[in-house]
């Protein structure tokens, strides 16, 4: 799986929601599509917190460039701070109308909140942590057995 922009991350999901898909995680797929929202507006209007400071650095030195390069690994917790990036359960058309609205809000707004881990992330560097978030949670979507 892999998006080459917002748009394209906007046009599987619709493409999963309207053919029925499932999931195979923890998350349903309207829960995946409020996350990725609730983060697309975050990396606006911040996260409200940030990682502490040593975590930060070792991670901007070690990790930062093969996340957006390469993608996450699956099985991370989101840790008590991120508690509002937790995904919400709700009927799949209200997710992706969330999710249209926050991706045509975070192309629409050029101002970029420090990310917890990364901290100040260019224009570029934003977008692909987007697009290789997405990609991590939007791999737990399948087509539902025939």
């Amino acid at each position: 799986l892999g998006y080459q922009s917002l748009d394209d991350l906007l046009e599987d999901a619709r493409r999963c929601a309207a053919d029925g898909y499932v999931t195979i995680g923890n998350w349903s797929v309207s829960q995946i599509y409020h996350h990725l929202s609730v983060a697309l507006h975050a990396s606006i209007d911040g996260f409200g917190f940030m990682a502490f400071w040593p975590k930060r650095l070792v991670v901007r030195i070690f990790f930062k460039n093969r996340f957006l390069t390469q993608g996450f690994q699956p099985g991370v917790t989101i840790p008590g701070k991120m508690k509002r990036l937790e995904p919400t359960d709700m009927p799949v058309e209200d997710a992706l109308t969330q999710l249209a609205t926050a991706i045509e809000r975070y192309q629409a707004n050029p101002k970029r909140a420090p990310h917890p881990l990364f901290g100040q992330l260019t224009s570029e560097e934003s977008d692909q942590f987007q697009l290789r978030h997405a990609e991590l949670h939007m791999s737990f979507i399948v087509p539902p057995k025939q």
